[in-house]
Order: structure tokens, then sequence, then C-alpha cells
């Protein structure tokens, strides 16, 4: 076999091999040149290494990584690095925005609060966040629980999404760019809801704005401190923090997309790159706002098993019980911070993440298989879609003959 006829499968399996502590053969280091792959994995789940390469590469990413556990035990930890000269090595360990897959995170605090006994399912968000009189009534029915599924009555769809909405709140307000938070709120509490809450599904970021300032006023502490001190630490979760829109954190991987857009962090008018100044990642905090790597994602997952000391069985099935509006024809639904799939043998529950310069997945089975997939980019010429990435992992998944034993949990990362 020669190095030009070495195909993406093979590399993947021997740099599967590699992760084994197996030296790679020479036609394998010559086709790696563009690569530079870092991590562990156990011996043989190198399809998954071919996978995740054969994706970047139609896609043109140049950041990626893959974490993959079976009944909480760590297998493969990897970090990918598409060289296009110069960058940092991409580590299993490096930072991504999460983007949506910070719903999750917020949803789990939300429900350790419930378990608590500090909130209520049927809490009215505005009598606990004192919103005093919105401008439509039915606000008043706007409750935690439609919060967490996305059933409080806004339709993004229908009046656009406020939380990316900073030109138009500016102008209404009369306000001078950036605005904060309270200015979001303020904006969308007076204006009429789009459906009644609790009626229909509607995919909603601002909901989860509100989750976020609910957890700070029923605890009186900073969002971050509680998520990091409650639902964090709990797992040994330290590296995880909010991002900045303007500002990498060491450790943090670049952002890339192909557009620009006009910047929301001043009034200048000026065009910016997409992923720097064209949304304010400080005010998504709560619905898209952490960085995380992906062994973090596929720890914080096990919450969900409820084996953790942070959730309970009874918490943890919460998140998965089907809504006031059911589930629909395919039979998915939104529980609380995870989409829902109805398979045989039990939910597949996900969450995937888009911004621009993000996109972002994970996964848990009912098999015991969960998977975080993360790439610093959402866009580029070939037009490939970036959601393909999920039916692609499931397949290499379900290929798998023998899983190996074995954990790398027990490793620095």
């Amino acid at each position: 076999m020669t190095a030009d006829r070495l195909s993406r499968r093979d590399f993947g399996r021997f740099v599967g091999l590699l992760g084994a502590g197996v030296a790679l053969p020479a036609e394998a280091r010559a086709t790696a040149r563009g690569w530079r792959v870092t991590g562990r994995g156990l011996p043989g789940l190198g399809d998954f290494d071919s996978t995740v390469m054969g994706f970047m590469e139609e896609r043109s990413i140049a950041c990626g990584s893959l974490a993959v556990t079976r009944n909480g035990r760590l297998l493969l930890a990897r970090g990918y690095t598409l060289d296009a000269g110069g960058l940092p090595l991409t580590q299993p360990t490096s930072l991504f925005r999460t983007a949506s897959v910070t719903k999750p995170i917020t949803a789990a605090a939300v429900l350790r609060l419930i378990q608590d006994g500090r909130l209520r399912p049927s809490d009215s968000v505005a009598g606990i966040l004192g919103l005093g009189t919105p401008a439509d009534p039915g606000f008043a029915e706007v409750t935690v629980l439609r919060l967490l599924q996305h059933l409080g009555g806004w339709n993004r769809d229908g009046s656009g999404d406020p939380m990316f909405d900073d030109l138009v709140i500016a102008k209404h307000l009369g306000k001078r760019l950036p605005i904060g938070q309270e200015d979001i709120v303020r904006y969308v509490t007076a204006q009429a809801l789009d459906h009644a809450p609790g009626t229909a599904f509607a995919y909603s970021n601002f909901g989860y704005l509100l989750l976020g300032r609910i957890i700070e006023k029923v605890t009186g502490r900073p969002y971050a401190a509680y998520v990091s001190e409650t639902v964090l630490a709990p797992l040994g979760i330290s590296r995880m923090r909010l991002g900045r829109t303007l500002l990498r954190v060491p450790g943090e991987v670049p952002y890339y997309s192909q557009f620009k857009g006009v910047t929301v962090m001043d009034s200048s008018g000026a065009m910016v790159a997409a992923p720097y100044g064209s949304f304010n990642h400080e005010n998504n905090a709560f619905n898209c706002g952490w960085l995380a790597s992906s062994v973090d994602l596929v720890r914080l997952a096990r919450v969900y098993d409820g084996v953790t000391p942070v959730l309970s069985n009874v918490s943890a099935a919460r998140a998965f019980a089907v809504p006031e509006t059911g589930v629909n024809g395919h039979g998915r639904y939104y529980g609380c911070g995870w989409h829902v799939r109805q398979v045989p043998g039990g939910l597949i529950t996900y969450h995937s993440g888009s911004l621009p310069g993000t996109h972002t997945l994970l996964v848990r089975r009912p098999d015991g298989l969960a998977w975080a997939v993360m790439f610093d980019q959402r866009d580029d010429p070939s037009g490939e879609r970036y959601r393909a990435i999920d039916a692609a992992l499931h397949e290499t998944a379900d290929d798998v003959d023998t899983w190996p034993s074995g954990d790398l949990g027990g490793t620095a990362l």
C-alpha cells in the first residue's frame, strides 16, 4: 500500500492503533502530513477517526474534536487539526463554543433547583423575575417548565429571534450598541406573544435567557458561579467557562466563517468576521454561552443518567418526560434541554449547536453510548450540510462489532 492510495478509513484505523500505543506505518505518516491528530482511543475505534476526518476534509474544517463514552467509560478522546499552516494543535481538551449545547447545562441547573425545592415547574416566570405587567396577558401562563420545553409562546420564525436582533432592538429602544440582556427582556415583554403558552413547540433562545435569569434570581448568585459549583464541580469539570465575543481564552480554538456581518458590539456599522462581533456572545450566555471540550460534554451528559450527585433519577427522568403538546408523528419531542427521539429500546436524546464559527453535537443513546463532536465553523463554500455528522456517527457506532473494555477516564483528560 502506498501513501497516495491509503484511504481515509485505513488512516483512521492507523490513528486508532497509534492511540493504543502502536506506531504508525510509514505510508500512514506520509498521508498524515496535512493532519495532526492528538489524544487517545481504545483499539477498534479507528472508524470514528475516519468519519470525523472525512467530514472535516469535505468542508475544509480546521479544528475538530470528538469524545465517545459507553456506560460512563471514556473510550475515545481526540483533537483533529487539518493544518493550514501554523495552527495550534487541537487537543481533546481544547475549548470550543458549545452554542446551543449550553441548553442541557442550563436545564440541569434548573432541574437541580426544582429537586432542591427552590423552584416549582409550575412557577410563573413573570412572578419570579418581577416583570411587572407584560404587554400580552398570556405571559402569566409562561411557567418554568414551559420555558424548559420551548412552550413559552415565542416563535422565532414569526417575530424573529430577539437574541440576535441587536440592531432592531437598539433602534427600537433608542439605545447605542451594545445592548444588554435587560434591553432584550424589556423589548420582548413589550410585544405580543406569537401563540398561547403551552400550545405549540417553538424553539426559543429567549426562553433560556429567562431561565438563566431565574437561576440568578433564586440563588442570588451569578449564573456561571452556581452552574460551576452545583453542576460541573461534582463531575470533576473545571475547564468550562462562559465565552466572550471578542476574546479567546487560553486553549480555545479560533473560529472561521466565509461570511461577515455588521458588528453589534458598537454603533460603528463596521463589517466584521461573523464569529467575532456579528452577535453578542455575552448576551447569549444562558442559551449559547459555554465553552467546553468534547470530553467535558460527555462527562456532563452523565448527569442525565441519574447516577451522579447532581440530579436524582427522578429529576433526570423529568428531563425526558413527554410535554403537554405530546409527541410528533416522527416519535420526537423536546424535553427539558434535550431533543428526544423514541427508538426501539428507549430514547435517543441529543442537542446540536450552531453559531457563526461553531457547530456542535451531544448525543446519548439507550445502549449506553454517548458522544460529543465539535467543529470551529458551520459554513464553507462546499455547501455541504453540517448536521450530516449526526447520521454519520450513528452509522459508525452501529458498525462496531465489539466494544473495547477499558477506560481513558483515569488519564489527564
